[in-house]
């Protein structure tokens, strides 16, 4: 074997849900993994972030649903953080599986095995596409946010379980919140579509999953209800939780930054990122 064959991948963060659109709507974001792949003869993980530096790290794990790791050093760098909502083992799948790849000219469907990974495609579509998506089965719509719509993030500091999140949720739900959310859905898609600052701001609300989770983080649910008041178009979960997903208008944007800063002092820390247009991409070193 001629050893030698590096790559790097670099993959964005991603909020799901985005209110109505449960299981369904996701958006990426500007903060990102990164991971160098080397083969160097051997194994081993290099990394500052807390994750295992073994055969049971994520992107290894998804490397391996393709290639053995056996031959390789991983180097992996994150500015996502590893709990709140913020889609970071989708990224982490995602990284490991598209290094595998390209490295091997392998053809592989990365989203497919991606969602296997993930259990759920809406982070893995946002992570691979940028952009706003719509995740319909297998089948994936991407479009761009508007110009001048921005996310900041409120990522508390006490994190909740994936796990925990999904416990509260019903297995049925009354007709009158079906429709509810698919009217706020159509609303909020409509209105990220043509730019509209008011359909948006309406189409936020939700009555599938935030309202059962709120018991799980208070201060996210009731930070959420009161971003209107604070120069916001609106807020939202991210995810499973608890970081909460500030939508703003470009130019109210370091305000509400501010407003929130002070708000959420001691408890959370306030993030201005963008939604990222460019999905995971891999390149040959």
């Amino acid at each position: 074997m001629t050893l030698g064959r590096r790559r790097i991948v670099r993959v964005p963060a991603s909020s799901a849900n985005l209110g109505p659109g449960f299981d369904v709507l996701a958006a990426a974001l500007a903060l990102h993994l990164e991971v160098e792949v080397r083969e160097t003869g051997s194994f081993s993980v290099h990394t500052s972030v807390d994750v295992p530096r073994d055969r049971s790290n994520l992107v290894v794990r998804a490397f391996e649903r393709l290639h053995p790791a056996d031959q390789f050093e991983f180097a992996i760098s994150s500015s996502i953080p590893l709990s709140g909502g913020l889609g970071s083992s989708a990224a982490a799948a995602v990284a490991g599986l598209m290094a595998a790849d390209h490295m091997f000219e392998l053809d592989a469907d990365v989203r497919a095995l991606a969602v296997e990974c993930e259990g759920h495609p809406d982070n893995v579509a946002a992570a691979l596409e940028g952009g706003l998506v719509i995740c319909d089965g297998p089948s994936v719509h991407r479009f761009e946010p508007p110009m001048g719509l921005e996310a900041v993030l409120v990522i508390p500091a006490q994190a909740v379980s994936t796990d925990a999140a999904r416990g509260p949720l019903p297995d049925r739900v009354p007709l009158a919140d079906a429709v509810f959310n698919v009217a706020h859905a159509s609303m909020l898609v409509r209105g990220l579509s043509i730019g509209d600052w008011d359909l948006i701001a309406a189409g936020l609300g939700d009555r599938l999953h935030e309202p059962h989770r709120a018991h799980l983080y208070p201060r996210s649910i009731e930070l959420a209800r009161r971003a209107q008041s604070l120069g916001a178009l609106g807020a939202t979960i991210s995810g499973a939780g608890p970081t909460v997903l500030i939508w703003s208008r470009y130019e109210q944007t370091g305000a509400v930054v501010d407003a929130l800063t002070r708000e959420t002092k001691g408890w959370a820390t306030v993030v201005r990122a963008p939604f990222e247009s460019q999905g995971a991409y891999v390149r040959a070193l």
